[in-house]
């Protein structure tokens, strides 16, 4: 997860404000292996963590760290500000698959902030995986201002649900899926044999999703550790269909919190939950909320349209508890962007991207369709005026042109060209990253 000090509004400036002048004496350069525990302390220090760090933290961190993709901010030798990305791979509407520069551990010290280390850094980085080849950069801003300076936009929105479960209606003594299906509870590690599989099927089929690799999976079953993550062993169930299919994973854990009169008024959190299938979702949903000793379901990072409320006799018992921006975009290259993904509608539309980083501007015509897209850069008037924040917030589906226009953040060039990209770029389901990173 990505974290600054400096909060500016989108339209700033990428340079330090004339009142805290970059200092010349700060030096950014890579990460070595000699300097992980310092700039692992920084790191801790900015996101108000603890002021050090544990040789176990350090152990287990390590290991994810690669040197080459990693930048420290370093004042007189002490580490000030860190940065970090690794290679992801983000799911398209249509089931195309486009790798994305993943920028994660950005800290500022705060002593160190409004001095210009999160724009030095940032923009660095952007350049340099442009030229590594991405066309993506992908984040999830720990606060909103900061990243449309740097041309990303909020490209997917979260959702977490509370479920009252005295007010499901559910049928608390079914004996299990009524589709013929089964649930059952399963140890760690067939979890780490079965769940890659199952996720690279769910992955497949939602735009927004991210990749996981081994090491997510080592993280979530418990065989790497690191302290500050408090891993506790959940319970995972899974849900196979009436010929024994795997179709859906669900990990969970309990507070088991009791009152005064022994009654049960425990909340159950659900960490975990990717189905590739209706029948999976409907059954591990039902499953989850109708468990012994809870009286309520946190739900966890959903998608803001989940079925979760209407599978419910009583859909008023799931309330948003939160709803917010998730994953972000920026787009590094149009052209190999918008050719990526398909397109819901059909039809043609010449846009105009600005980026003042210098890095995806220009003109295009984009030609789109339920088969795929087709851009190439053109001399065409324009009918469609937006910096590339606001493309990286549509490229998914989730934004919508039209209302981003009576924003005023998206200009019509030619009269009706905010619905042409409403209608290409909009998904019937939106976007959704279930991941932090």
């Amino acid at each position: 997860m990505t974290l600054d000090a400096v909060a500016a509004p989108p339209t700033a400036p990428v340079t330090a404000p004339p009142s805290a002048p970059a200092r010349s004496d700060v030096e950014i350069r890579p990460l070595t292996e000699a300097g992980i525990p310092d700039w692992l302390r920084a790191m801790s220090a900015g996101f108000l963590n603890t002021p050090s760090v544990t040789e176990a933290e350090i152990e287990g961190r390590s290991t994810g760290i690669d040197l080459d993709r990693a930048l420290g901010a370093y004042d007189n030798g002490r580490c000030v500000a860190t940065y970090r990305t690794f290679d992801q791979e983000l799911s398209l509407p249509g089931g195309g698959v486009l790798g994305s520069s993943a920028v994660t551990n950005v800290s500022v010290t705060a002593t160190h902030r409004r001095r210009g280390l999160l724009s030095r850094l940032m923009t660095a980085d952007l350049a340099a995986a442009k030229e590594r080849g991405y066309a993506l950069s992908t984040l999830i801003a720990a606060e909103y201002p900061i990243y449309g300076r740097f041309g990303f936009g909020p490209a997917t929105r979260s959702a977490v649900w509370s479920v009252d479960l005295a007010r499901t209606g559910l049928d608390g003594k079914a004996a299990g899926p009524r589709d013929g299906g089964r649930v059952d509870l399963v140890p760690l590690d067939e979890i780490r044999r079965i769940g890659p599989g199952l996720h690279a099927r769910f992955f497949a089929a939602q735009p927004g999703a991210t990749s996981r690799d081994d090491r997510w999976w080592d993280l979530e079953t418990g065989l790497i550790t690191i302290p500050s993550r408090q891993w506790k062993e959940p319970f995972w169930a899974a849900y196979h269909s009436a010929d024994g299919e795997l179709e859906g994973l669900i990990a969970y854990s309990s507070d088991q919190k009791w009152d005064d009169s022994k009654q049960p008024g425990g909340t159950v959190t659900v960490q975990q939950l990717f189905t590739v299938s209706p029948a999976a979702e409907r059954a591990l949903w039902e499953y989850v909320c109708s468990l012994d000793w809870a009286t309520r379901v946190r739900t966890g990072e959903r998608a803001p349209d989940s079925i979760l409320p209407d599978l419910l006799p009583d859909p008023r018992a799931a309330r948003i508890q939160v709803e917010t921006d998730y994953l972000w975009v920026r787009i590094l290259d149009v052209v190999r962007a918008l050719e990526a993904r398909s397109y819901e509608g059909e039809g043609a539309l010449v846009l105009e991207v600005r980026d003042g980083l210098g890095l995806a501007g220009g003109r295009f015509l984009l030609e789109a369709g339920p088969q795929g897209g087709r851009c190439v850069p053109t001399d065409a008037p324009a009918e469609l005026s937006l910096d590339v924040r606001e493309l990286g917030a549509c490229y998914l589906g989730d934004a919508s042109p039209l209302r981003l226009a009576a924003l005023g953040t998206v200009r019509e060039e030619r009269p009706g060209a905010a619905a042409t990209a409403d209608r290409l770029f909009r998904t019937a389901r939106r976007p959704w990253c279930p991941d932090i990173f």
